[in-house]
Parts: structure tokens; sequence; C-alpha cells
């Protein structure tokens, strides 16, 4: 599946900003989808992930309660709306699609991946 991410961006610390991922290609919505983030000089982290249709999430604790993660399967499109974000959320944000269709939090359960959206959080 080929995916496109859009919506990042240049915010101030307390600010929101909402990522869109769109799909084609594959059966986008027998599929597990998620976000991850990398800082530069960093790993690739785990953020979000969605299960199938939507029903269960799961977060890093360094987003959870901030970040909400969602998607819409007949527009093919998973979203990440960030709120009160902090300088330290600063990072290119990667959309990936599971082979599987329950939420994943690991990176080798990802098998398709977007080029990326950068993210930068100013204080």
């Amino acid at each position: 599946v080929q995916l496109v991410e859009s919506g990042g961006g240049l915010v101030q610390a307390g600010g929101s900003l909402r990522l869109s991922c769109a799909a084609s290609g594959r059966t986008f919505s027998s599929h597990a989808m998620g976000w991850f983030r990398q800082a530069p000089g960093k790993e690739r982290d785990f953020v979000a992930t969605v299960n199938w249709i939507g029903s269960s999430t799961a977060y890093a604790d360094s987003v959870k309660g901030r970040f909400t993660i969602s998607r819409d399967n007949a527009k093919k499109t998973v979203y990440l709306q960030m709120n009160s974000l902090k300088p330290e959320d600063t990072a290119v944000y990667y959309c990936a699609s599971s082979s599987t269709a329950t939420g994943a939090t690991r990176r080798w359960e990802y098998i398709d991946w977007g080029q990326g959206t950068q993210v930068t959080v100013s204080s």
C-alpha cells in the first residue's frame, strides 16, 4: 500500500496539528495503522496505533492524553490529532500499515511506510 502523509508544519508550544495519511493500493481496511516519529539523531519511535476497524487504540506514554489516532476506512485515511504540543514532539512523523489487523506497537510489525512529514514545535 502507498501512504502519503500531510499536515505537518511549524507550531508554537501548546498548539495543535492534525496529521493525515492517505492510503492507496491493497485493502486498507483490513490492516492496523500506526504513527511513528523520528527526531534528529534518534531512533524511529512508536507514537500511536489503531486497529483495522478503529475500535481499539494504543499510545506511547509520552503522548497519552494529548494525541488521538483515528481512521476513516471509507476515505482510506488515518489521522493523528496532536494537542498541547511540546518542543520535544519535534520530529518527522511517519504513517505505517501493519501486517496484522490488530494494533501494533513495534516497528517490525509494519510493512509499508510513508515518506514522513515534519512537525516542528517552537518554545
